[in-house]
């Protein structure tokens, strides 16, 4: 083939290939839009927050002891339920000790009031002096004075032989082991840690300015992660720290999937709610020279619209900078729209 019309079909291609492109570019984009929205928005600060349980302790010894068992890490116990043991050979030794000496004070009082009531009987006869039935009710009177003594002090060790067994004062996961088997615990001495991860709140502390906003009740929204949830307000302490400002708040969350330890990111209202102007952050296009949005004209085409953002609120932000309630606002496809771009409206897929 001759060189000249090789160069023919070259630049045959090009021009077609350019037109081709043209095409592309000029033909409708399909895009999906929303409409701007006038809504009540609060300003808010996002503040850390920490999920705790209501019920978090370190289970003690109440008496001294050698250690014999302790519940392993993760062992879910019941109220009640044994956290750890600690030897009791000795106790129980020293319980049928006293329950002796009660038998033995409890037949010495019986054999004091047979006694007395003879003697009383006697002495109504003038068949026994008066002294000697004074002395045997005195004998009488000693004699319930140790039994009674004696029964206290059974009680005392069926009280402590009780307290070798440490029990779960209520249902939970032993999270941590501070003992060992083997070791000696005196008493206050920490066993285990137990925590129970059925009632859950978020602890966070707020400044003062965000007060007057956040009343026992109020719904706060919080995000964990990429997820988004809500609380209700249990605790707002009216005491804050004297050289941080922070007063302590605590929420319940209503998503009982979240676990102790977790941290999430609190909206602390810090002004009244007010009217804005609000879209789906999705509509946002940010670039170096700052944010914008695409809105879609009567004839169907693009228009890019600088704007400031301001509050948030869930999936919407205030924007400023001419956009009213009502203008259509890209939301899907405005990646490769230009100014001036002819678009076609295709409705939201829902989910999206």
């Amino acid at each position: 083939m001759p060189v000249f019309s090789k160069v023919l079909i070259r630049l045959a291609a090009s021009v077609l290939l350019g037109v081709t492109g043209w095409s592309s570019v000029s033909a409708a984009t399909p895009v999906v839009v929303v409409a701007a929205e006038s809504r009540e928005m609060t300003p808010v600060i996002q503040v850390a927050g920490t999920v705790i349980s209501q019920k978090d302790t370190r289970l003690a010894a109440q008496v001294e002891g050698q250690v014999t068992w302790v519940a392993d890490v993760g062992s879910r116990l019941a109220t009640g339920d044994v956290a750890a043991r600690l030897d009791d050979v000795l106790l129980r030794a020293m319980l049928t000790e006293e329950e002796a000496q009660v038998s033995r004070a409890q037949a010495s009082l019986t054999f004091h009031r047979a006694e007395s009531q003879r003697l009383a009987k006697l002495a109504s006869e003038n068949h026994a002096a008066q002294s000697r039935l004074d002395q045997e009710r005195r004998d009488t009177s000693i004699a319930r004075s140790e039994l009674a003594a004696a029964k206290s002090r059974v009680t005392q060790i069926r009280e402590r032989l009780d307290r070798t067994a440490i029990k779960a004062p209520f249902a939970g996961v032993v999270t941590e082991e501070f003992i060992q088997a083997g070791e000696w615990a005196d008493p206050g001495t920490a066993m285990v840690r137990l925590v129970d991860t059925g009632s859950l709140e978020i602890q966070a502390w707020v400044p003062v300015r965000a007060l007057p906003y956040i009343h026992s009740g109020s719904t706060l929204q919080f995000t964990l992660g990429d997820r988004p949830g809500s609380g209700r307000v249990t605790t707002l302490v009216p005491v804050g720290d004297d050289l941080s400002r922070m007063f302590e708040l605590r929420l319940t969350p209503d998503d009982k999937a979240i676990t102790t330890g977790q941290s999430v990111r609190i909206a602390i209202p810090t002004a009244a709610a007010q009217q804005a102007i609000a879209i789906p952050r999705d509509s946002l296009v940010l670039r170096r020279d700052g944010a914008s949005v695409f809105r879609i004209l009567d004839d169907n085409t693009a228009e890019r619209v600088s704007v400031t953002t301001g509050m948030a609120q869930g999936e919407f932000i205030e924007v400023g900078g001419g956009i009213q309630a009502g203008d259509r606002i890209v939301i899907r496809g405005g990646e490769r729209l230009r100014p001036g771009q002819e678009v076609e409206l295709q409705e939201q897929v829902s989910g999206e």
